[in-house]
């Protein structure tokens, strides 16, 4: 007399079916999720060019001037030739951070929109675009 095993296993039918969800739920979650990473890269570079504007704003109060644009970012970390009251570095890293997709941030001083213009182009490195691509300026 055989004994049956008293386990069952799951059919092939059950386990695709299984693949199947998963693989719908993961098409309707994956896109919102890039969409948020997309976002956050944009409201880090807000938050850079802001610290920046309170950087520039302190090298303004102790050397008398913004930074001209050929100076650029640069003069937050490493003393111009030209600013002797320069006591620096006015940013934690040893050199000013680029954007969140790696590019530099442009600098711009007397600026076009005030004293100073600060900006990025976004992921695709050109002017104007929307979503990812979208510019991230001092000015707004």
């Amino acid at each position: 007399m055989r004994k049956r095993s008293s386990q069952r296993g799951f059919t092939l039918v059950e386990l695709l079916v299984v693949l199947a969800i998963l693989a719908l739920l993961a098409g309707l979650v994956g896109p919102q999720v890039m969409k948020f990473l997309g976002s956050s890269k944009t409201k880090t570079a807000k938050l850079q060019i802001e610290e920046f504007a309170s950087a520039l704003d302190l090298y303004r109060l102790e050397v008398g001037r913004y930074p001209t644009s050929s100076e650029g970012l640069d003069s937050l970390v490493r003393k111009p030739s030209d600013a002797p009251n320069w006591s620096g570095p006015y940013l934690k890293k040893a050199q000013a951070p680029k954007d969140p997709w790696g590019f530099e941030y442009r600098y711009r001083a007397p600026g076009e929109h005030g004293a100073y213009d600060i900006y990025s182009y976004g992921a695709d490195n050109a002017q104007g675009g929307e979503g990812e691509n979208q510019d991230v300026v001092s000015w707004d």
